[in-house]
């Protein structure tokens, strides 16, 4: 015991000293002691109220001797080894909380959290000449926020209504990428539900720089983890998001919501199906902008961007529909399947008009590596996933089964079994298809046979991959050929 109360003192003296003198480089190694003292856990639960009163004292008097400095002829040593000194401070602060709601709570208690966050903001639009030296402070300030947030509620509540919108905002626009890197820990460290919503109703910039980072640097795994965990879950935050994002963002935006639907391997992937329906009407808003790729308008960055959403709503709507009972009401969705017959009628009628990006292709050289043109299309397997959705909204309804026959939908669907090379998987997809609209439908099986009697459906494609359509006791059945057949 005697050695934590030798240390306790040690560590009160030290800090008291350097209130008494001026700013000099003993005190900065007086600074690291103590930091370094502070990484053990005996030293940590030591501390007393008043050494920390006395780092706070320190903290703020570096504060304002920075601020002063700022505007008067600067001397550059002297802002250096205060910048360091304010590093250090901050060092102390974040070893301090670690593992300790004790410390958190008395730092918290002292007002602690209201002088860092207005020095972090001073640092960060300073126009202090010693530029090399600001980041290190930056850093440290802002890992110091992290540790007195984990785990402590009352703390993050503070960080966030003294730090939101602006300060975060402006910490995440730094040059530097450990600044960003460290904000965007303390900002998942923070959220929760209900700050998800106030930063919906109030300020969604702060959430669009966060996507935005998700684009252009994706090794960030916080911003990654921000949207996923929260943002995902807020359909009021993620339709004001989709509304204020270029289309090259929304893209990143359904990206994400397709892994996250992708990997969760529960039905509960945490999206709600309100987000679903937004998803759903905004593809049918949308969807035209695909046939425009046709006449070469792709040419125009804008139309495809716009695009290449509705591509990307779709992917994430055949994921939601892929047997996921919290999305399977889509298939009750008003008009989405009326939609997605129209559309791949319409894109099927233009790619046999004439030769043009919706084309089907016999490239096999593409799929074997020997040639990646085809790879760059925008619309590779997008008529294969308007088919896959159809499967999708057929499967066990016998209402959109019936809805597909009225439609004519079910032949258009057979003349999409051949072979496609744009269009990777278009048969399997077209078999699956026709499974979920023929099954326990007898009068879908009764067209298919009538299709087949007046020979206005080719089955050999079919036949080719597999399968034949039988006709037994006044029913049609899609099964296997046999091998010997």
């Amino acid at each position: 015991m005697a050695a934590s109360t030798n240390s306790k003192l040690d560590l009160s003296s030290s800090i008291a000293g350097i209130l008494n003198e001026s700013p000099c480089p003993e005190h900065l190694q007086a600074l690291k002691t103590c930091t370094a003292a502070l990484r053990d856990k005996e030293h940590r639960d030591a501390v007393e109220k008043e050494a920390f009163s006395s780092l706070l004292k320190v903290l703020s008097r570096l504060s304002d001797e920075l601020q002063a400095a700022s505007s008067e002829d600067q001397d550059l040593q002297s802002v250096a080894l205060q910048l360091q000194l304010t590093a250090e401070c901050f060092r102390t602060q974040r070893n301090a909380c670690v593992q300790s709601t004790r410390n958190q709570s008395l730092l918290r208690e002292l007002g602690f959290i209201d002088v860092s966050i207005k020095l972090l903001s001073f640092l960060q639009t300073t126009n202090l000449e010693s530029k090399d030296g600001i980041s290190e402070p930056l850093r440290c300030g802002i890992q110091f926020l992290g540790n007195l947030a984990v785990g402590n509620q009352m703390c993050k509540d503070d960080i966030w209504q003294l730090s939101f919108p602006e300060l975060l905002l402006q910490l995440l626009n730094a040059e530097d990428e450990k600044t960003v890197s460290y904000t965007s820990m303390v900002l998942h460290t923070c959220l929760d539900e209900a700050k998800v919503e106030e930063m919906a109703e109030k300020n969604i910039q702060l959430a669009l720089k966060v996507m935005e980072l998700c684009r252009t640097q994706p090794d960030l795994d916080w911003t990654v983890l921000i949207a996923t965990q929260h943002f995902l879950k807020s359909s009021a935050l993620v339709e004001s998001m989709y509304c204020g994002m270029s289309h090259h963002e929304r893209v990143t935006l359904l990206e994400l919501l397709f892994a996250q639907i992708r990997e969760e391997s529960s039905d509960e992937c945490g999206i709600p199906p309100s987000v679903a329906r937004f998803l759903a009407n905004t593809f049918q808003k949308g969807c035209g902008a695909v046939l425009t790729l046709a006449t070469g308008s792709a040419s125009n960055d804008e139309v495809l961007q716009e695009a290449l959403t509705v591509i990307s709503l779709l992917d994430v709507l055949c994921e939601m529909t892929s047997d996921l009972r919290q999305f399977m009401f889509l298939q009750n969705h008003p008009d989405l399947l009326v939609t997605t017959v129209e559309l791949l009628k319409q894109v099927h009628a233009i790619g046999k008009a004439s030769k043009n990006i919706f084309s089907a292709a016999q490239n096999f050289s593409s799929l074997n590596g020997d040639d990646d043109s085809s790879s760059h299309s925008p619309v590779i397997s997008f008529k294969a996933h308007l088919i896959r959705l159809i499967g999708n909204l057929c499967h066990s309804n016998i209402n959109n089964q019936n809805k597909v026959r009225e439609l004519e939908g079910i032949p258009l669907i057979l003349d999409n079994c051949n072979i496609d090379s744009n269009n990777p998987f278009i048969s399997q997809w077209a078999i699956f298809a026709i499974k979920n609209i023929l099954e326990h439908n007898t009068q879908n099986q009764e067209l298919v046979g009538e299709l087949e009697r007046r020979g206005t459906a080719d089955y050999s494609a079919l036949k080719e991959l597999g399968f034949l359509v039988e006709e037994r006791d006044g029913s049609l059945l899609l099964k296997p050929v046999r091998k010997d057949s």
